[in-house]
């Protein structure tokens, strides 16, 4: 086999890259975010800081989407994002804590384990990250899983985030508390490149 091994491993990750999509999630789409955390295992939920008696009911979450929904964007609690990998929905990012014009909380899951540690993460959060920054007319978007959830610390440091901090809190209404690490975009449009 002859060529640069790095220039072919560029033009995979450039060929992964056109692959990915990240556009607006739909009301009709909402019930894959319920689902993906009434249908997660105890363990995953613990690895997401989640208390599953904390959860909404599949119902109840249906509803506050219905309503959310009906409001126009800068008056919504929360803006979420569909993640595609070639035009199957693999994963979803949400905002929420939105301050329309200030700033924003971050959300990021990858629906299956099979996509995980792909690379795929980085590029969805970079995309989602542009969105957020246009459509809520950001100055600066955070993020904050569970310290001790490897994954979306890495792909938020990746992906241009910078570490604030890492304190014991309970970062929303369906967490227990736990140590949470909060990385922050500031002030600028991230390259979706």
């Amino acid at each position: 086999m002859t060529g640069d091994p790095t220039s072919l491993a560029d033009s995979g990750v450039a060929a992964q890259r056109s692959r990915l999509r990240v556009r607006e999630m739909q009301l009709s789409e909402v019930g894959i975010r319920i689902d993906y955390f009434h249908d997660a295992s105890d363990d995953h939920l613990f690895i997401l800081g989640v208390d599953r008696a904390l959860l909404p009911s599949r119902a109840a979450w249906r509803e506050f989407y219905e309503a959310d929904y009906a409001r126009p964007v800068r008056d919504r609690e929360n803006y979420s994002l569909a993640w595609e990998f070639d035009d199957q929905i693999v994963g979803f990012s949400s905002a929420d804590q939105i301050t329309f014009g200030e700033q924003a909380f971050m959300h990021q899951h990858i629906l299956d384990t099979s996509h995980r540690r792909s690379g795929m993460g980085t590029q969805f959060v970079r995309q989602s990250a542009a969105i957020y920054f246009q459509v809520l007319e950001l100055r600066r978007l955070y993020c904050q899983p569970n310290a001790f959830n490897i994954a979306p610390n890495r792909t938020l440091q990746r992906a241009g985030f910078r570490y604030v901090f890492t304190q014991q809190m309970v970062p929303s209404p369906i967490n227990f508390p736990q140590p949470v690490t909060r990385w922050m975009l500031d002030g600028r449009r991230p390259d979706t490149a």
